[in-house]
C-alpha cells in the first residue's frame, strides 16, 4: 500500500485509511475505502471537538487525539451497511479533505 498522506493520527493509502490509536490502549484500525460510504467535514466547534477518545452517542467512535480541541475540522466517516461512524481529526485538514474529495468520498 502506497501512502498518500500520513501523520500521527491517520494514514491514507491508495486502498485504505488507518486510524491510529483507535482501540484501547493504542491499537490501530484499517478501513478499506470501499467500506466508507461518505465523509462529512464539520467545523470543530460542533461540540465533538472535546471528545478526546470514545463515543457520546454510541454511533460515532473517535480515536484518541488529545489535541482535538485545537483542531479546525472534524471528519465523520459513515461506514457502508451499518449505522456506525468514525469521527476523526488530522494534523493537516486541508490536505486530507483534498485527498478524500478526489476519491469521491466528500460531496
Amino acid at each position: 500500500m502506497s501512502t498518500v498522506y500520513k501523520d500521527k493520527l491517520i494514514e491514507l493509502g491508495d486502498a485504505a485509511v488507518t486510524f491510529r490509536r483507535y482501540y484501547f490502549p493504542f491499537g490501530d484500525r484499517r478501513v478499506p475505502f470501499d467500506e466508507i460510504e461518505r465523509v462529512q467535514v464539520e467545523p470543530a466547534a460542533t461540540g465533538d471537538n472535546w471528545r478526546l477518545w470514545g463515543t457520546s452517542d454510541f454511533q460515532t467512535w473517535f480515536p484518541l487525539d488529545t489535541k482535538r480541541p485545537a483542531r479546525d475540522r472534524i471528519f465523520i466517516a459513515s461506514l457502508r451497511g451499518t449505522s456506525r461512524r468514525i469521527g476523526f481529526t488530522v494534523e493537516n485538514s486541508r490536505k486530507v479533505e483534498e485527498v478524500l474529495r478526489q476519491r469521491g468520498l466528500i460531496a
